[in-house]
């Protein structure tokens, strides 16, 4: 658990810090999604900061929380009580209500048409993966758009709104 709170600082705090001494480019954008990842479907909210911004163009890092639907083989409830399948221990009933929660780093860079389509590239870092995936966004709203990402074991849809 260290080494990935580390390794989502590291990709999250630079771009903080570049946001933050840069406060006339900062905006916020804020994400919900229905998602796939790693064969988990569920939701995810992410923050971002563009730490970029020139015509078109913008950088993105941000962070955010992969809500799941989690299979817990090794546990099962009786009478309301969780149990260890192998040492008939009882445990948490964290263990037995299916559910997941996992924090994940992003950085995007996309070129918006005014007006219009917006197409990009990104990365994740979700536990120990690092995963590059394309996005594609267009505005529905003056500020909201709706956007997909597509990458190897990732797929998401949703809205994003720019704050």
């Amino acid at each position: 658990m260290k080494i990935r709170l580390a390794a989502l600082a590291a990709v999250v705090a630079p771009a903080a810090l570049f946001a933050a001494a840069t406060p006339a480019a900062a905006k916020v954008t804020a994400e919900a999604n229905v998602a796939r990842a790693e064969g988990d479907w569920g939701g995810e909210l992410a923050i971002g900061v563009p730490v970029i911004q020139d015509g078109g163009f913008s950088i993105t890092p941000g962070a955010g929380v992969f809500f799941h639907h989690r299979d817990h083989p090794g546990y099962f409830t009786d009478d309301s009580q969780c149990f260890n399948r192998n040492s008939g221990a009882q445990v948490s009933d964290g263990k037995c209500d299916n559910s997941g929660t996992r924090f994940f780093g992003k950085v995007e860079a996309m070129y918006r048409l005014p007006m219009s389509l917006g197409l990009g590239v990104g990365a994740r870092l979700i536990g120990d993966d690092l995963r590059a995936y394309g996005t594609v966004s267009m505005p529905i709203l003056p500020r909201i758009d709706v956007k997909g990402n597509i990458g190897d074991h990732y797929l998401a849809a949703g809205l994003q709104a720019r704050f």
